[in-house]
């Protein structure tokens, strides 16, 4: 099977062909860094992840780039907020717009390491790439679809009337459309015309405004990333992703400025779908959220990235108090077999299997491909009981490459990784388990399961095979 993804401005699977033969370019929406990342963020980090891991392993070379909007009404409004602040969790006193913003993105960073997201080839800030908006700006003005605000603000908007495709990427009748919630109706010739650039207002900082054709001012949110993708990626790439609540109106905004701007902009539009609590959407205000670092207080990395990633990309993901749970005993089996088979054989990562191949070229269908995984799991541990060692050896090739293609050999479990303590715990466990042997060849069977109970109450699983005794934490 030919790779094929789903592409939300045709409304349709279609067969993924690269601009560029053996190569791919992936440009999906970062952070707007005024807070904490929250679930969504991540969640669609990993979804895109996956999907580089699995173009790079389809032969392709990839550049992938993931913007960072460091300047924005919401951060701007925050740092406003920190001005007289009490010292609280979260909260810098009289902290700079852009500290706090630089603050946040290292939680960005930290988050996505964490989890086993891999670092894009490029990461720009939206204030780096001024130059770039300013021509982007005067090139819509040039062809008609663009105009500095009719009032002396400063701004300019683009003329959504004046492209008639406006609207086609949602499908929406524009006179059906709300006003534009990034600015207000004064000095627009139509209220749903949307911000390119904010005319510097009394009371912003002077260091949030840059000098432009236009006056003094900012970007607007939606011409950031048309400026920054075609830097990186050109005028034409192959794949813009993001989440789903970005389709309108930042994503509608983006395709239509850059086209009018004659740019073809991206060939595929992939969105991945939202994170909901017990079916309802989550809200600080009804208490139903959880965040990545809650999740990560109950549960480890790679049990995060397994849970927040084990859903087709473009479903909902519903949260419930036992996912992480589950999450975790799916990935216990997983390790469980990978560590048993490692003590017998030595494989390094293979192709992954025929199914699982097909299943990921469908549209990223990473539920069936961990339906394989799992699978192939079984089939190990069935060879494993039987001695089968070649099949084991082909398994343990097989489930490596799978995790690895999933990201779940690089979320950074402390658990997960060999060290002084492991090495220490392994010699305390051996000493037992030298104790239960000899209890056993004494007969004495009560010594022998008092000492499997001890090691099972402190959390270690003995199994006995016909080759000998093995241990993991379970």
């Amino acid at each position: 099977m030919s790779l094929r993804f789903y592409d939300t401005a045709t409304a349709q699977v279609r067969d993924f062909v690269p601009l560029v033969e053996g190569k791919a370019s992936l440009y999906y929406c970062g952070a707007t860094v005024q807070g904490l990342p929250h679930v969504g963020h991540i969640r669609s980090a990993i979804a895109f992840d996956q999907l580089t891991r699995w173009l790079r392993y389809r032969g392709l070379q990839v550049t992938v780039v993931r913007n960072v909007t460091d300047i924005d009404d919401k951060i701007l409004a925050k740092a406003a907020d920190s001005v007289g602040a009490e010292p609280a969790p979260g909260v810098v006193p009289d902290e700079p717009w852009w500290a706090l913003a630089y603050r946040f993105e290292q939680e960005f960073a930290k988050a996505y390491d964490t989890l086993g997201v891999q670092r894009p080839t490029y990461e720009p800030r939206a204030t780096g790439h001024i130059p770039e908006m300013h021509a982007l700006i005067a090139a819509l003005i040039e062809r008609g679809h663009a105009y500095p605000a009719l009032d002396a603000s400063g701004d300019v908007y683009f003329d959504v009337r004046s492209w008639q495709k406006y609207g086609s990427l949602t499908r929406q009748n524009i006179d059906d459309m709300q006003a534009a919630p990034d600015a207000g109706p004064r000095g627009k010739r139509d209220p749903r015309d949307f911000a390119l650039w904010k005319g510097h207002k009394e009371g912003e900082p002077e260091t949030a405004s840059w000098d432009s054709p236009w006056g003094r001012g900012r970007p607007g949110w939606h011409l950031e990333c048309s400026a920054m993708v075609t830097k990186y990626l050109g005028t034409e790439f192959d794949i813009h992703g993001g989440g789903l609540d970005l389709r309108f109106p930042h994503h509608e905004n983006e395709m239509a400025q850059s086209q009018a701007a004659g740019h073809g902009f991206a060939n595929f539009w992939m969105h991945n779908g939202m994170v909901t609590f017990e079916g309802e959407k989550m809200s600080k205000s009804i208490g139903n959220t959880i965040s990545p670092t809650q999740m990560l207080e109950q549960a480890t990395p790679r049990v995060v990235r397994y849970y927040l990633g084990q859903a087709h990309y473009r479903s909902v993901l519903d949260y419930r108090p036992t996912s992480l749970q589950e999450a975790a005993a799916a990935v216990e089996r997983i390790d469980g077999f990978l560590a048993k088979a490692a003590a017998k054989v030595d494989a390094a990562p293979a192709a992954v299997p025929e199914a699982f191949a097909a299943a990921m070229d469908d549209d990223l269908n990473v539920p069936q491909a961990l339906a394989v995984l799992h699978e192939t799991v079984r089939a190990g541990n069935t060879a494993l009981a039987a001695g089968d060692n070649e099949t084991v050896q082909r398994a343990l090739g097989q489930v490596r490459a799978m995790t690895s293609v999933l990201g779940l050999d690089d979320a950074t479990d402390a658990a997960a990784q060999s060290g002084p303590a492991d090495a220490a715990l392994d010699a305390l466990v051996q000493d037992r388990l030298a104790e239960r042997n000899a209890a056993r060849a004494a007969k004495d069977w009560a010594r022998a399961d008092a000492i499997r109970d001890s090691l099972a109450a402190a959390g270690i699983t003995v199994e006995d095979g016909a080759d000998g005794v093995t241990w993991s934490v379970a």
